[in-house]
């Protein structure tokens, strides 16, 4: 059976931008027949993801991400169809799923290594299963109610960067669903923007590629700014930090504009960031407990 697969041609280095050249696509022969306990399944849906970014280097630096090796194929989140099974659990028609997919047309793998799905769950959008019904969704979900420290009726305020994101988006609704009175989102563009108010339930939104961001939310949040989830780190986030409250909190979900960097996860603060932190204990916290993490703390951050 000849099959289509992207490969990691190339890398692009720990401080270089990734290409379209990093990736090649390819035909492949996989065989015809499985073995017992293997499916032969049909991609529907692949989740490319930032932290995917760490992936195409040599090392992760994290324990439980595999580097990808060059000239094989990519992998990562996943959803895809049973076309035939000798798995005790599987038939075909089936929708399964895994986070170790790999990126190709049909593939031949380990019944026991997928998880099954049901659609009803998300009304037939199966590709929900890679967002707000999967990681990314219990991601902002965690994220909120065990770090964002929300009280209902207190009047807060809360800030997200990379708004228009699978966990941004998500962590904006939740934190109007949990209690906060004001969300304000940052994106970099104005169709983004709009969404966000028109569509997610965001009060407002801050193109950052258009004017000062500092600028602008000390006009959309004149109470200052309780909870911060922080997707892109930063100059953005160095904007939110300064205009944060006495005791408010960081939900440090990712640094999506320091993955291009040769450097330590989570990336230091500017000295005048880092003292503002520290004089108004601004707790930061990940979503989601990390070892490699958890043993990379910065001066006044508090996990």
């Amino acid at each position: 059976m000849i099959i289509q697969r992207v490969v990691l041609n190339s890398r692009p280095g720990k401080n270089g931008v990734p290409v379209p050249e990093n990736f090649r696509m390819e035909e492949v022969t996989i065989p015809d027949k499985i073995q017992e306990g293997q499916v032969c399944v049909r991609t529907l849906y692949l989740s490319v993801d930032p932290y995917m970014r760490c992936r195409m280097n040599e090392d992760t630096d994290a324990e439980y991400l595999r580097a990808w090796k060059l000239s094989e194929v990519a992998d990562g989140g996943g959803v895809g169809i049973v076309e035939d099974s000798k798995h005790t659990h599987l038939v075909k028609g089936d929708f399964v799923t895994s986070f170790n997919w790999p990126w190709q047309t049909k593939a031949i793998l380990d019944g026991s290594l997928l998880q099954k799905l049901n659609p009803q769950l998300v009304d037939g959008h199966l590709s929900y299963f890679l967002g707000a019904a999967g990681i990314t969704g219990l991601t902002a979900l965690l994220g909120m109610r065990e770090k964002g420290h929300v009280i209902p009726g207190a009047n807060q305020t809360m800030v997200v960067s990379g708004a228009a994101g699978s966990c941004g988006s998500l962590a904006g609704q939740i934190g109007h669903l949990e209690g906060c009175s004001r969300v304000v989102g940052i994106a970099g563009t104005d169709e983004k923007c709009s969404i966000l108010v028109s569509e997610m339930g965001f009060d407002a939104a801050i193109n950052y590629k258009k004017g000062s961001v500092a600028e602008q939310l000390q006009e959309l949040c004149p109470a200052g700014v309780d909870v911060y989830f922080d997707n892109v780190g930063g100059d953005i986030s160095d904007a939110v930090i300064s205009q944060m409250n006495q005791n408010s909190h960081i939900i440090l979900c990712g640094q999506i504009s320091q993955y291009n960097k040769d450097m330590s996860y989570p990336p230091p603060l500017a000295p005048a960031v880092e003292e503002i932190q520290k004089a108004r204990n601004i707790t930061s916290c990940f979503p989601i407990h990390d070892d490699r993490r958890q043993h990379r703390k910065t001066d006044g951050a508090h996990f």
